[in-house]
């Protein structure tokens, strides 16, 4: 439980269907203001699901339906009264791959402010938040460039950039370092240090020496397979990051950590 720096997410109960398949079981933890939180755990076992749930991305997909409580602050995300659209302003989404738009690195980071009727100077507001990604330096004289023709690592964090330029509370990430070398990771989590004083962040990463390095707290997921081979997936432990990785408190836990398991 969430105590000392307040409760951004507070989650309880929460199961993810698609159509009958029961994707994500009873789910329970809080996500500590202006902490990394990392859940870590094998293949199909409903990081990403879960990560998805915190800005109703979910509810793009025909099939899903959510079921539980997830608070933000503590209001019901799937109130009937709660705008999706809002939602994803205040809680922003950097994906595994890369995803700029097809414009200018200007016009990347000026666009959700643009649209959401931003009143000051935009050139302030990008480089302010190309600055905060760590990147204003690399692409000042490059503003007016395509976004593609920046490397894989710099394409991320003009993405972080774009994602935070909209004011969110809270940036998820799903696997953000995936795609890149290990120079170009090493970049992106020294910009997560920074921006976790002004952001909560939560990130789904299937490299362990990663949650260990980046995060706060770790929640460690697994699998349960049914009948006829369905795959649920369910929270094993949820804890500080250090006691997930010396001293946890489940043996499914250990098994993952020591590399007997996933």
């Amino acid at each position: 439980m969430v105590t000392d720096q307040g409760t951004v997410f507070s989650v309880r109960n929460l199961n993810v269907y698609y159509r009958d398949f029961h994707a994500v079981s009873d789910v329970s933890f809080d996500v500590a203001k202006s902490e990394i939180t990392a859940f870590i755990g094998p293949s199909g076992c409903g990081k990403t699901t879960v990560l998805r749930c915190f800005n109703r991305m979910n509810d793009l997909i025909s099939t899903a339906r959510v079921e539980g409580e997830v608070r933000f602050h503590g209001v019901d995300l799937y109130s009937p009264e709660v705008d999706p659209v809002e939602v994803r302003r205040r809680v922003g989404m950097v994906f595994q791959k890369p995803n700029p738009f097809p414009k200018s690195v200007y016009e990347n980071v000026a666009f959700g402010p643009k649209v959401a009727g931003h009143q000051g100077k935009l050139e302030d507001l990008v480089e302010e938040m190309l600055t905060k990604a760590a990147l204003w330096d690399e692409v000042k004289d490059k503003l007016d460039q395509s976004a593609y023709a920046l490397s894989g690592g710099q394409q991320q964090r003009l993405c972080i950039a774009r994602a935070i330029a909209t004011s969110p509370d809270v940036l998820l990430m799903d696997e953000p370092c995936a795609s890149l070398d290990p120079i170009a990771t090493l970049r992106i989590e020294e910009l997560m240090f920074n921006l976790k004083q002004d952001y909560t962040i939560i990130i789904v990463t299937h490299n362990m020496q990663q949650a260990a390095r980046v995060s706060d707290r770790t929640g460690f997921f697994t699998v349960d397979v049914q009948e006829a081979g369905k795959r649920t997936g369910r929270l094993v432990e949820f804890d500080e990051t250090g006691r997930i990785f010396t001293n946890p408190s489940r043996p499914e836990t250990e098994d993952y950590i020591t590399g007997r398991f996933g």
